[in-house]
């Protein structure tokens, strides 16, 4: 039986190993650094953008994580040892192109070269997103950018209800609520965020209540205004994505036309009755509103859910799939729906997919961006949020 030094000299036998000068010319012409420690090592310093997959995780972990076989792949550990294992256990998944630093990150580091210290998740969140941890498409690195984001939503009503609950579930960092509205006891038939007790409450104090109860970890910034023209550059500024919780015609090309002005994706929905859409208006990848909807309806072809009603789970399930396709957005996963319209029936139980495609008429894009005038819409109807 081979000895642990006579199995890793054959391993490095098999295997294509580099310095830590060869090192860094191939992860400044933008190799993939992969870094095989353990958690508690790479905590501690890791070099600069590194993917980090436990070498007792590799195998499950790695066809996800770096799906590219032919991708030049720069596999390090502390001294070498485990990232020659890991080279030449990669080379028998059919990686075409790794090579293990010799020396590892101890001597990277006493070199001086380029590291940092990775934001990594505490123990009390290792347990509240441990679903999330253990897929490989998300991971610590998703959930730390689910931490970092800030996403805006458009009222803090039907849609914005399950929304916000979702996110703040996922643990999106920072979430923004317009709304100038009250809590009523009408809303309660859909608005699962707000509960009898809150009646006459202003909305957004309401939902950040629930949503501080459901995760401390997110930040939540209210805005009790209205939505206008002299305001929304300023509200929309420095959001990674909005959501689109409006009912009515004038909130939604005000968000337009800002969203497309300032280069923010919108994930939109809209229910009425016993139906719903959602869709992804952006404006640097795709479609927008007014793509979609080139002339507002006249006010008497448009009746708000108000007037003409809505099934109460409803919004549930269309500010589900917006949260859904929110986080999508943020960690660039899987086909989102820019460019496709998702209908919802309930009473057919069905689902149908619609193309959208850019509107060559339309002026209102990113291109035209300097030239977008931001106007109110109010000779179309009241602008409300619900």
């Amino acid at each position: 039986m081979a000895s642990f030094r006579e199995l890793l000299a054959a391993t490095k036998e098999q295997i294509r190993e580099v310095d830590t000068a060869e090192a860094a010319q191939l992860v400044q012409n933008g190799s993939v650094t992969l870094d095989v420690r353990e958690p508690e090592e790479f905590e501690q310093g890791a070099l600069v953008g590194a993917t980090h997959i436990p070498r007792g995780q590799l195998e499950s972990h790695i066809e996800n994580r770096i799906p590219n076989r032919d991708v030049l792949i720069v596999a390090y550990c502390a001294a070498g040892t485990r990232s020659a294992f890991v080279a030449k256990t990669l080379k028998d998944l059919g990686y075409t192109d790794v090579v293990s630093m010799d020396g590892g990150f101890t001597k990277w580091k006493s070199e001086g070269r380029p590291w940092e210290t990775p934001q990594v998740l505490d123990v009390r969140q290792r347990n509240r997103y441990q679903r999330h941890l253990s897929l490989p498409e998300v991971g610590e690195k998703g959930q730390q950018k689910l931490l970092e984001a800030k996403v805006l939503l458009l009222g803090a009503g039907g849609l914005g209800s399950p929304a916000a609950m979702y996110l703040a579930a996922a643990g999106v960092g920072t979430i923004g609520i317009i709304d100038m509205d009250v809590v009523d006891e009408s809303n309660l038939q859909r608005q699962v965020i707000h509960n009898t007790e809150r009646v006459g409450q202003r909305k957004v104090d309401s939902a950040r209540q629930t949503i501080t109860s459901l995760n401390p970890d997110v930040n939540v910034v209210t805005f009790d205004t209205r939505l206008g023209a002299d305001n929304i550059l300023e509200l929309l500024s420095g959001w990674d994505a909005v959501i689109d919780g409006a009912d009515n015609f004038p909130s939604r090309y005000l968000l337009n036309d800002a969203s497309v002005k300032l280069g923010i994706p919108v994930v939109h929905g809209s229910i009425f009755r016993f139906e719903g859409q959602v869709t992804i208006f952006d404006p640097l990848q795709g479609p927008t509103y007014r793509d979609y909807v080139p002339v507002p309806p006249p006010p008497e072809l448009a009746p708000s859910c108000a007037e003409a009603g809505v099934l109460g789970v409803l919004p549930g399930v269309i500010g589900s799939i917006q949260a859904l396709e929110t986080i999508k957005v943020i960690l660039n996963l899987g086909d989102s729906l820019r460019g496709r319209i998702l209908a919802f029936d309930a009473l057919e139980m069905t689902f149908r997919e619609y193309k959208l495609r850019i509107d060559p008429e339309n002026q209102v894009t990113y291109a035209n961006r300097d030239r977008i005038e931001i106007v109110e819409f109010d000779d179309i109807c009241s602008p409300t949020i619900s």
